[in-house]
C-alpha cells in the first residue's frame, strides 16, 4: 500500500515538472502558442460586426416606430447588436491587444506608432461600449472610422 502512495507521489511530482519545464520554456505572446494569425480575416470581422450593429440599430429603430411595437422582435435586435459588440471588442481586446501589438520602449522609434495603435483599439471598444447603449447610427460610424485608422497604422 505505501508502495502505491510512493509511486503515485512519484508521477505527480514528476507531472508537475514536466508541466513546468513546458510553460517555462514557452516563449510566445499569444494565450495559446499557436502561431496560428490572420489579421485582414480578423479585421473583415470587425468590419461585419460593425454592419451587423447597424443592422441592428436600424431595425430596432423601425420596429420601435410600429403599432403594435413587437417588442419579442425588439430584443431579440437589441440582443443580436450586444452580442455583435462583445464579438468586435473580443476581436480588438484579447486578438489585437493581447496577442497582435507587442509592447515596446518608450525611447524606442515605434513608440509613436504603438501608442496610436493602442489608443484607436481603446476607443474602438468605447464607441463599441456606446453602441450597445444607443441606436445613434453615428456611433456607427466612427466604429467604421476608427477601424479603417486603425487598419492603416496596423499595416504600415
Amino acid at each position: 500500500m505505501r508502495k502505491i502512495k510512493q509511486t503515485k507521489m512519484f508521477f505527480r511530482i514528476l507531472l508537475i515538472l514536466l508541466i513546468g519545464g513546458i510553460v517555462t520554456q514557452v516563449h510566445s505572446h499569444c494565450q495559446i502558442p499557436c502561431g496560428i494569425y490572420d489579421d485582414p480575416a480578423r479585421l473583415k470581422m470587425i468590419s461585419e460586426h460593425i454592419d451587423t450593429i447597424e443592422k441592428s440599430m436600424k431595425q430596432i429603430v423601425q420596429l420601435s416606430q410600429t403599432e403594435p411595437v413587437n417588442m419579442n422582435q425588439v430584443v431579440r435586435w437589441v440582443n443580436n447588436k450586444e452580442h455583435h459588440t462583445d464579438e468586435l471588442s473580443e476581436i480588438v481586446t484579447y486578438y489585437f491587444m493581447a496577442q497582435r501589438i507587442k509592447p515596446v520602449d518608450a525611447d524606442s522609434a515605434m513608440h509613436k506608432k504603438y501608442i496610436q495603435q493602442l489608443t484607436l483599439l481603446h476607443e474602438m471598444l468605447v464607441t463599441g461600449m456606446k453602441c450597445k447603449q444607443t441606436t445613434d447610427l453615428a456611433q456607427v460610424e466612427k466604429l467604421k472610422g476608427l477601424l479603417k485608422e486603425f487598419s492603416a497604422a496596423y499595416q504600415e
